[in-house]
């Protein structure tokens, strides 16, 4: 089986463990995987819970389509972070719950909009800009995370919802579910009084679980 095979047959799976969880839900969401002669995505209108592995786009280094159907309308976040953050080798965007319940909230830092409120966050997901609102599949979208130079693993949308890099696809749906559990924490404890890991944990456990993201 070739390598490209298997990233098809993995972003199916994938596909179909986080919509049948609740991650992901009717069209929305897309994944990518990088391949040795371009990148596979997610099709545009495609359900996450039923893809179609041949009918999963294929796109060149440019972006110009070589086979399955057309690629998701927010190819250009996907493509942004291939391009600027040495080492990605899977993106993933999904609309779940309190990530976007997150991305939708007033007062929320946006240099640091996931609290880092357990170690599992920093190892996995890292500081997280929260970027302006813009309509989906923006051209726009793209030229925000290109902005970013590659600090960031993941972003969050305004309004909108979670998006995670990482350096091959079970990568990034972990650091999509921590990203997830840690919205959730985030919500429910919004007002308490709430003790953060400090700059010299974070630090710590970035050099202890080095290349987790």
């Amino acid at each position: 089986m070739s390598a490209e095979t298997k990233a098809r047959d993995a972003m199916a799976r994938w596909g179909k463990s986080l919509f049948d969880r609740g991650l992901t839900g009717g069209s929305s969401g897309n994944l990518s995987v990088a391949v040795e002669d371009g990148l596979l995505i997610t099709p545009t209108n495609s359900c996450l819970g039923f893809l179609d592995p041949a009918r999963i786009a294929k796109l060149d280094s440019e972006g110009r389509l070589l086979g399955g159907d057309p690629p998701s309308k927010e190819v250009f976040l996907h493509r942004a972070f291939y391009e600027t953050r040495a080492g990605v080798g899977a993106v993933v965007h999904l609309h779940s719950t309190y990530a976007t319940a997150l991305s939708c909230l007033a007062g929320v830092d946006p240099d640091d909009c996931l609290p880092p409120l357990t170690p599992y966050v920093a190892m996995r997901v890292g500081r997280v800009k929260l970027l302006d609102y813009v309509r989906p599949g923006d051209p726009a979208m793209g030229e925000m995370i290109r902005a970013l130079n590659g600090a960031c693993s993941a972003v969050l949308l305004a309004n909108h919802g979670p998006v995670v890099s990482a350096r091959d696809l079970d990568g990034a749906v972990y650091a999509m579910e921590e990203f997830e559990e840690t919205a959730k924490l985030a919500v429910i404890l919004r007002g308490a009084p709430t003790r953060l890991l400090t700059e010299a944990q974070i630090a710590e456990l970035g050099q202890v679980f080095k290349g987790m993201r």
